[in-house]
C-alpha cells in the first residue's frame, strides 16, 4: 500500500517538473516554480517573519456527520484562513495532474462505500482502507503545515491525520481488522507524527450517536445508512477516551454540542481567548522550522516515514504489480508529460528547422 502511494507521488508532488512550450521548433520548459531551499534559509528568508497571530492550525473533529465541514469552513471564513476539506481516497488525485480521480487499483485498491457494505470483507479493505486514508491525510496536513510556513496564513482541516486513529480503534473493536493491522498502523503514525507539530487547536463537536444516525438517514447515502450504531459508538468512545485527552497535552481542545457547534461567532471568539501557552509549537525557532519546511514540501519523504517494512497481506503487494500499476498510471492523459507538452512527439528530440 504505502509502496504503491509512494511510487504515483513523484507524478503528483507539485513544483517538481514544469510544463513545456513549443518556441521556435524546440521544446522549452516554462519557468519552474521556485521551491524553498536551503540557500533561501542561508541567505536570510525566515519563516518567523511571515508568522501573526493567526499563524494556527485549527483542526475540527467528530464523528460521521456532525458538521465538522459548516463549522470549518466558517472559522476559515472568519478568522481569514485556507479551508482543507476532509482529505479522502481521492485526496491526491483531486489536488494533482489533471484533477480527475482515479479508479480503484490507482487509488488504494480500497472503496469506502464497499466497507460500509461489508466491514469484515476477508479481502482485508477495511484495513487497506485506512492505511489508505492514513497516507492522504499525512499528505494533506504536509500540505496544510507547508502551506502556513511559505505564507504565514492559518489553516483550518476537517478531521486530520492527528485523529484519524480513532477510526483504526473503532474497526477494531468491532472485530473489522487485525490485531497485527492495529501494531502495524501505530508504528507507522509513530514514525510519522514525530515528524510534524501538532494542531494549535483541535475543535470536537460531541453530537450523540442517535442524532449521527438521523443525519445519516436524512442524508440519503444508502451506504452510509448501513452503518451500525455500535460501530459509531466506538468512534465517538474512541474520541473521548484516546482522541481528547492524548490532544489536550499537546493543543488547545474545544467541545461543544451539536447545538453549540451552529454558533460560529461563539466559537471564533473561544478561539481568540486561548492563550495558546503549550505545546510544541512554543519551542520552535527559525531553524526548526526550516527544517520542518524542507521536510513537509518534499512529499516523498513525507510518505517514506510510512513505508515500515513489515508484511501483511492486506496491504502488501508485490514488485510486479508495483510496477504494472505504476506505469499504467504514468499513461493516463495528463500523468505521462507535464500540461502543453508535444505528446505526439513524445520524448524525441526536435531540431531547429
Amino acid at each position: 500500500m504505502a509502496l504503491t502511494l509512494l511510487r504515483l507521488a513523484p507524478a503528483s508532488a507539485r513544483g517538481l517538473v514544469a510544463g513545456a512550450q513549443r518556441l521556435a521548433g524546440v521544446h522549452t520548459s516554462v519557468q519552474h516554480q521556485r521551491l524553498y531551499g536551503p540557500w533561501a534559509f542561508v541567505l536570510g528568508e525566515r519563516t518567523t517573519k511571515k508568522l501573526t497571530e493567526s499563524s494556527k492550525v485549527i483542526t475540527v473533529d467528530g464523528n460521521l456527520c456532525s458538521g465538522k465541514s459548516k463549522i470549518a469552513k466558517a472559522v476559515a471564513e472568519k478568522l481569514g484562513m485556507r479551508h482543507f476539506p476532509e482529505a479522502g481516497i481521492h485526496y491526491v488525485d483531486s489536488t494533482t495532474g489533471d484533477g480527475r480521480l482515479l479508479d480503484p487499483e490507482l487509488s488504494g485498491s480500497c472503496s469506502l462505500e464497499k466497507f460500509y457494505d461489508d466491514p469484515k470483507s476477508n479481502d482485508g479493505n477495511s484495513y487497506r482502507l485506512q492505511s489508505w486514508l492514513y497516507a492522504n491525510r499525512l499528505l494533506q496536513y504536509a500540505d496544510a503545515l507547508e502551506h502556513l510556513l511559505s505564507t504565514g496564513q492559518g489553516v483550518v482541516l476537517e478531521r486530520s491525520v492527528y485523529s484519524d486513529f480513532v477510526f483504526l480503534e473503532a474497526m477494531y473493536q468491532q472485530g473489522f481488522i487485525r490485531k497485527q493491522c492495529v501494531d502495524h498502523y501505530n508504528e507507522v503514525k509513530k514514525v510519522t507524527i514525530s515528524q510534524l507539530l501538532p494542531p494549535h487547536v483541535a475543535i470536537y463537536i460531541d453530537v450523540p450517536v442517535p442524532e449521527v444516525q438521523s443525519r445519516i438517514q436524512k442524508k440519503g447515502d444508502p451506504h452510509e445508512m448501513k452503518v451500525t450504531a455500535a460501530y459509531l459508538q466506538a468512534i465517538e468512545d474512541a474520541y473521548k477516551k484516546a482522541f481528547l485527552p492524548e490532544m489536550s497535552e499537546k493543543s488547545e481542545v474545544l467541545q461543544y454540542s451539536a447545538r453549540e457547534a451552529q454558533d460560529a461567532e461563539k466559537v471564533v471568539e473561544d478561539i481568540q481567548y486561548l492563550k495558546f501557552d503549550k505545546g510544541p509549537w512554543l519551542s520552535q525557532d527559525d531553524r526548526t522550522f526550516h527544517h520542518l519546511r524542507m521536510l513537509v514540501q518534499d512529499k516523498l519523504q513525507v510518505l517514506n516515514f510510512t513505508t515500515i517494512p513489515v508484511y501483511l497481506p492486506e496491504i502488501t503487494i508485490g514488485a510486479h504489480q508495483s510496477d504494472r500499476v505504476f506505469c499504467r498510471f504514468t499513461e493516463l492523459p495528463g500523468r505521462r508529460y507535464s500540461p502543453g507538452y508535444n505528446e505526439d512527439v513524445g520524448d524525441k528530440w526536435i531540431w531547429l528547422k
